[in-house]
């Protein structure tokens, strides 16, 4: 119901032709939904939760409600939050808030989204929910040591020996877009290992919140393709789900197609290091074989080919092939849906972890992992039992 509500909504957004303001479109390109709007809660007034090392963070209300929201905060103020997470009155804010990329944004994105969010947005008078991280964790003075150490101050500069549009892909990926919060590894200290395409281990896959997000260095997909995946979701071969789907739906759906572009042009400049050969490289099994029989081939057919725009190939599949099996394993047991998007509809495929046991589940993965040209590493039952927790 709540995938028909929003589709509808797109629709009519589609059919209005309504063109979004600046700001508002700042908002979509930097995906502030996502993080300030709950499932069950009105639009951009929190309480999504977000777990870490220290415990669960809850995101706050960002309408401009006086008492609750960001009605209070001029301009300097919002601006210090977004650059250098230090909010208001002076506490520090948890970097689970991408300040460290917001900090790349240009003064006139940062200004129209102010406007945005203080003039267009309908106060709500939602309260914050207090965040779950017990003393002496709690205490947010070592934050600012944190800033001090990983926190690299200035906009984004475009580099003369590169084109416009990659510059504007660069600034969008790595600044409003925000891309490395998820897939880029992190530090000792939660930080992001690199914050450009200088470093390689920058946009090279992470894991957050129990999903793994593959590394977008060397993809090897065409620009057009890489386009639609961005704009609907899904493409002749590919097909997305989990977080990244809430981007789609939330952010890079309402993006301009030159915008679009440009981020391709960017991503695809990114080289791969030299993959290390796994440890242990997957092994098909007959009784892997025989569960994707059951299961899986009806829908991607026996060769693990898909069905262009509707149901993702199996054969040189990112996820599928990704270093960390977690967003695989958590799609096998507890099922995924493609994105919600002015041109789609959301297909579901069901979970199967309710069927399979761990081992099952890894037998099935291996097979995957090894079929059709895929070599990737062996998934364990202790993989899929970690996988299965997390989705819970």
């Amino acid at each position: 119901m709540r995938n028909l509500m929003i589709f509808a909504t797109l629709m009519a957004t589609a059919g209005s032709a309504v063109a979004l303001s600046e700001g508002e479109y700042v908002a979509k390109s930097a995906d502030c939904a996502a993080c300030h709007t709950s499932p069950q809660g009105k639009d951009l007034t929190g309480g999504v939760r977000f777990a870490t090392p220290l415990g669960d963070i809850y995101s706050t209300n960002i309408t401009p409600d006086i008492q609750h929201g960001i009605g209070g905060y001029n301009f300097d103020a919002f601006n210090k939050a977004m650059r250098e997470g230090i909010a208001k009155d002076g506490h520090a804010l948890y970097p689970a808030m991408p300040y460290t990329s917001y900090v790349k944004m240009s003064d006139k994105d940062m200004r129209a989204l102010y406007d945005y969010l203080m003039k267009e947005v309908e106060p709500q008078p939602v309260a914050n929910r207090d965040n779950d991280i017990s003393w002496p964790m709690s205490v947010r003075w070592p934050l600012h040591v944190w800033n001090s150490i990983f926190l690299e101050n200035g906009e984004y500069k475009p580099q003369a020996d590169q084109s416009a549009e990659w510059n504007r892909g660069a600034y969008l990926v790595q600044a409003a877009g925000h891309c490395g919060a998820c897939h880029t590894p992190r530090g000792w200290a939660q930080q992001e290992k690199a914050v450009d395409q200088q470093n390689v281990a920058f946009l090279s896959g992470g894991e957050l919140d129990g999903w793994s997000a593959p590394s977008l260095r060397g993809l090897k997909i065409s620009q057009p393709e890489l386009v639609t995946l961005l704009k609907t979701g899904r493409n002749t071969r590919d097909a997305v789900s989990g977080p990244m789907g809430e981007v789609i739906t939330n952010s890079t759906q309402f993006m301009t197609d030159a915008d679009l572009n440009s981020m391709a042009v960017y991503l695809l400049s990114l080289k791969a290091e030299v993959p290390q050969k796994p440890a242990k490289t997957a092994v098909a099994t007959p009784a892997g074989q025989q569960t994707f029989m059951r299961y899986c081939s009806t829908c991607h057919g026996v060769n693990g080919d898909g069905k262009a725009l509707a149901i993702p190939a199996l054969a040189g599949n990112l996820t599928v092939n990704s270093e960390n099996p977690q967003t695989l394993l958590r799609v096998i047991l507890y099922g995924g849906q493609t994105p919600v998007t002015a041109e789609h509809m959301s297909n579901t495929m069901p979970g199967y972890g309710w069927t399979l046991t761990d081992q099952q589940a890894a037998e099935l993965t291996n097979t995957l992992r090894a079929s059709w040209g895929n070599q990737a590493a062996e998934v364990t039952p202790g993989d899929v039992a970690k996988a299965r927790k997390a989705g819970k």
